[in-house]
């Protein structure tokens, strides 16, 4: 499985020559991002503002071929008082090459206990962390804690360059962190197989994370900081 960090909380994730484009972003919503010029056999939004919603942003193939990915909404909320202040949020669960892959979106709180099982065993959780339009890092943190994936990809923060300035830095959320890896790319490759734990292939454009399952985990969940392909030259 290919997974590309777009920009903010906008990812293309691809199974067997299928993409699908996560939370893309209107034009202008977000400071600092280009405009995004995708193109994807699928669009999935958690929720409908426009820097998670901007699907005339999104070329669709429209091929008619099957997708290869099993994939489940879990309802849940934007904020703390179940959906008051900002509303709903779908959480997009994906599941293809043998790997399972969360999509948190602009989650508000701390999920519903049969929520959280249906997240369990997760190869790959993409997680925002700059709080004050979503949980709180700290809130994060224990979700992820608690999950316990094998890699989360940290997004929707601040950068010197990028986002909203309200929103805390990826760095902020790093610092309690111990087993972190940042590529110089916007691209990883994810497989299933044995030595999570080792350094991951290196290329310039598609570094390849050989994972192992939950099952097999014995490090601390691995953070994978990539680059935001928005914010490229």
């Amino acid at each position: 499985m290919k997974l590309q960090y777009l920009g903010h909380s906008c990812f293309k994730v691809e199974a067997e020559g299928y993409e699908i484009v996560l939370d893309p972003y209107e034009k202008d919503s977000v400071p600092g991002l280009k405009t995004l010029d995708v193109e994807a056999d699928q669009c999935l939004c958690s929720h409908g503002h426009g820097d998670h919603c901007g699907l005339e942003w999104i070329r669709l193939k429209n091929r008619g071929v099957e997708s290869p990915f099993k994939i489940e909404r879990l309802e849940s909320w934007h904020d703390d008082e179940k959906g008051a202040l900002r509303g709903s949020n779908v959480i997009h669960i994906l599941q293809a090459d043998g790997l399972k892959v969360i999509h948190l979106g602009d989650i508000g709180c701390m999920p519903e206990k049969w929520q959280l099982e249906r997240m369990e065993d997760a190869d790959v959780i993409m997680a925002p962390v700059g709080g004050y339009y979503t949980a709180e890092p700290e809130v994060i943190r224990s979700l992820i804690d608690r999950l316990s994936p094998a890699v989360m990809i940290p997004m929707h923060y601040r950068t010197d360059k990028s986002g909203f300035p309200v929103l805390k830095t990826c760095e902020e959320y790093l610092e309690g962190c111990e087993n972190v890896t940042k590529y110089d790319t916007d691209t990883i490759r994810l497989e299933p197989g044995d030595g999570m734990g080792g350094e991951a292939e290196e290329n310039p454009y598609s570094p390849e994370v050989r994972g192992q399952t939950h099952t097999q985990q014995k490090a601390p969940v691995r953070v994978i900081v990539l680059k935001q392909w928005a914010l490229g030259g």
